[in-house]
């Protein structure tokens, strides 16, 4: 057991270094917030951020239809026939859907 002791560094057998890379050890690998664990939010946070400007860039697009479609009347009927199918009295619809391959 001597042997062993003898081939431990001086520094390391100073007990505030051994509880400083104790401490250290447990706070990287087996706390709850260990290393792995805040790779893994920061990582997860980066993509949020991502989408997060990826929302904000389409809100901005669909606030700017909203204001198009509500300004001008001839833009608005011809959303609502195109999407919704809609009609007038006199008028037929006719759908056309593609055939499916087999």
């Amino acid at each position: 057991m001597k042997k062993l002791l003898d081939r431990i560094p001086a520094r390391l057998k100073n007990r505030y270094v051994a509880a400083s890379l104790g401490l250290l050890c447990w706070i990287a690998f087996f706390d709850r917030n260990d290393a792995w664990t805040t790779f893994k939010n920061r990582r997860e946070l980066a993509r949020m951020n991502e989408q997060k400007e990826y929302y904000a860039t389409e809100i901005k697009l669909t606030r700017e239809h909203l204001h198009e479609l509500s300004s001008d009347k001839e833009l608005l009927e011809k959303f609502a026939r195109e999407r919704y199918y809609m009609k007038r009295d006199n008028e037929d619809i006719f759908v056309l859907v593609p055939e499916s391959k087999r």
